[in-house]
């Protein structure tokens, strides 16, 4: 009895020490699998439905970083914004592009991006470096000026107007088409350019004496330039668009033309620049990620495709401009300039007044 009761101690031992070795054997083995952090596998990209990039420049990013680059389009700049206040600290994307300077103010305000110095900005100039905390860094530019339909005007034997006084004229009524500031981005910007050179005590008389000159006012770009603008079979030879819009008339035209139809009225500060940023929202998981694609925005392969796709001017002057976008292109001498706080504090009242004036 002893001897069977002393086998199966010890037989129970070693089944014991067995039995633990093996489990130490698994956790070392579970151990030595467990998968490692990996990169994620997209970043996500808020912008504004005007948005657009070749295929080929995504891509190449894409395949850069391994990364997939998801756009959230929504809506107009001013909706866009306001999707992201509602979001913030739960953001929708990692990285909002497309606040311009008549938003910068309060995009700041809500304190909604993260600081970034990128290395590329120090290949910008400091006009265009509007945030010195970097927390909203500049992409592009682009100019609201007058557009005319220089057909017109030589067949009517009119000289196109050269500045905003102009429009006031006795020859110039009726052919003024320009978009609601309270709804349209370049009309909000026309509003802006004549502030700016008239002054907060002079823009609304201003605008009294384009409503006695019968202005028109449509609701958005596309109304005022393919359906009222005389170029594309409406009434009105004048239309507040774009300085790039000419040569986008050569690049788009059905049938293959040497010279845009349109020109532009640059004199007197008559145009309002536009500028856009990008930042890293707070809350961004990708925070590595968003830097990366900030630097590609900003470098010379992405600066180089915006002109085509957005008509819009790199910020970065080491991008070169298409030999038929920069051919028939306009550029302003000087532009009309409010201070982004200005706009900020007297937005909604400078729009408000406006409709008073304007619409009612």
């Amino acid at each position: 009895m002893f001897t069977y009761l002393k086998r199966f101690q010890i037989f129970y031992t070693w089944s014991v020490v067995f039995l633990m070795v093996s489990m130490i054997g698994v956790a070392c083995t579970t151990t030595t699998v467990s998968p490692t952090p990996t990169q994620p596998s997209a970043l996500t990209v808020m912008t504004h439905d005007s948005f657009a990039a070749s295929e080929s420049v995504i891509a190449a990013f894409e395949s850069q970083t391994q990364v997939k680059v998801q756009f959230l389009k929504a809506g107009d700049v001013g909706s866009a914004l306001n999707k992201a206040i509602l979001a913030k600290g739960n953001p929708l994307a990692d990285v909002f592009y497309g606040v311009d300077n008549t938003f910068l103010s309060r995009a700041l305000a809500e304190d909604l991006f993260e600081a970034y110095a990128s290395p590329l900005l120090q290949e910008i100039p400091d006009i265009f470096q509007l945030d010195a905390q970097n927390r909203m860094l500049p992409v592009d530019y682009g100019d609201v000026c007058l557009n005319y339909d220089k057909a017109y005007f030589a067949e009517q034997g009119i000289q196109p107007p050269r500045n905003l006084d102009d429009l006031l004229k006795p020859e110039y009524k009726s052919l003024l088409v320009v978009q609601n500031a309270a709804l349209s981005s370049p009309g909000l910007a026309f509003l802006l350019a004549t502030i700016g050179v008239y002054g907060e005590d002079g823009y609304l008389d201003y605008w009294r004496k384009l409503v006695e000159n019968d202005v028109k006012v449509v609701n958005d770009w596309e109304t005022a330039y393919y359906t009222e603008f005389s170029v594309h079979g409406g009434t009105r030879p004048i239309v507040v668009s774009y300085s790039s819009s000419p040569p986008a008339e050569v690049i788009f035209a059905e049938t293959p033309i040497d010279e845009p139809p349109t020109g532009v009225v640059t004199e007197g500060k008559s145009c309002f620049r536009q500028i856009e940023f990008v930042g890293i929202l707070k809350g961004s998981k990708n925070r590595s990620l968003a830097e990366k694609w900030i630097d590609f925005m900003l470098g010379q392969a992405f600066q180089e495709d915006l002109p085509l796709q957005m008509f819009v001017f790199p910020v970065n002057p080491n991008a070169k401009l298409p030999e038929e976008f920069s051919r028939f292109v306009v550029i302003p001498a000087e532009t009309a300039h409010v201070e982004p706080q200005a706009i900020e504090r007297n937005r909604e009242n400078w729009i408000r007044a406006w409709t008073e004036v304007v619409l009612r």
